[in-house]
């Protein structure tokens, strides 16, 4: 009786264990983005969803359904959304020179 191969979806959010992967992850999709922010909102989902979507939407100040719909990837959430989302992730934005 031969076996069936089961596969699954690949989820980032399960290999994003530490703070030093959620930024280095963000920082990639950052890299990769060419302005797309709802590309970058999608990635700060992916980070969302590994730290626990709950606990993010109540750090950030947002409700989860608000958050998953801001971070969903289908639109660009404000900026100010952003950067509460960004705090309650325990991450920072930097500027550098070009």
């Amino acid at each position: 009786m031969k076996k069936k191969t089961m596969t699954t979806r690949y989820d980032v959010a399960e290999h994003l264990r530490t703070p030093e992967e959620m930024a280095a992850y963000l920082e990639a999709c950052l890299e990769e983005s060419n302005g797309d922010a709802a590309f970058i909102a999608k990635a700060l989902g992916d980070i969302a969803r590994a730290k626990g979507m709950a606990q993010v939407a109540r750090d950030a100040g947002l409700s989860r359904e608000s958050l998953y719909k801001a971070l969903s990837g289908e639109r660009s959430p404000g900026f100010d959304t952003v950067l509460k989302v960004v705090e309650a992730l325990g991450l920072s934005l930097h500027a550098k020179a070009g």
